[in-house]
């Protein structure tokens, strides 16, 4: 019957997976939304950026990230393999195109948590994808919580 109702799409959202977009100023609280579903045991795939920044201690290839030299970075810019890419503090950071869509061609359900910009990036190249806007409820209290998020600088 829902088959019938949605035209056959219920069987393609077996088939394949969702791409879920959640997108928001800084410290509005994306962080904490995923972290949240992360502890309740949600299906959903956290997607693997790309970076040009050097791995941290503990940081692992294709776990943490996907680490790229510059000249890689921009290849793959170049050759249009990022859903979305922003530069922050002098490093590059992106959204792989191709790790999105072999775990969305395999049935898996997959989550960005990125900045507004990027989700405009994606909605352009990935319209079908679940946007999520979290917007907070005054602009003061995006400040507060923006502030919060600060780090602390020493005395």
């Amino acid at each position: 019957m829902f088959d019938r109702l949605l035209g056959g799409k219920v069987m393609s959202f077996k088939e394949k997976g969702l791409l879920v977009v959640l997108s928001g100023p800084s410290g509005v609280g994306k962080g904490t939304v995923c972290r949240t579903l992360r502890e309740r045991g949600t299906q959903l795939n956290y997607s693997i950026s790309a970076t040009t920044r050097k791995p941290r201690e503990g940081e692992i290839d294709g776990v943490h990230y996907f680490f790229k030299t510059r000249e890689q970075f921009q290849k793959m810019i170049e050759q249009e393999k990022l859903l979305e890419w922003a530069e922050y503090v002098g490093n590059c950071y992106g959204t792989p195109v191709d790790y999105v869509h072999k775990m969305i061609e395999s049935g898996q359900d997959v989550i960005l948590e990125i900045e507004v910009q990027g989700a405009l990036q994606v909605k352009k190249k990935f319209p079908e994808a679940l946007f999520i806007f979290l917007a907070p409820p005054n602009l003061d209290e995006l400040k507060v919580e923006s502030s919060a998020a600060e780090p602390k600088q020493p005395n």
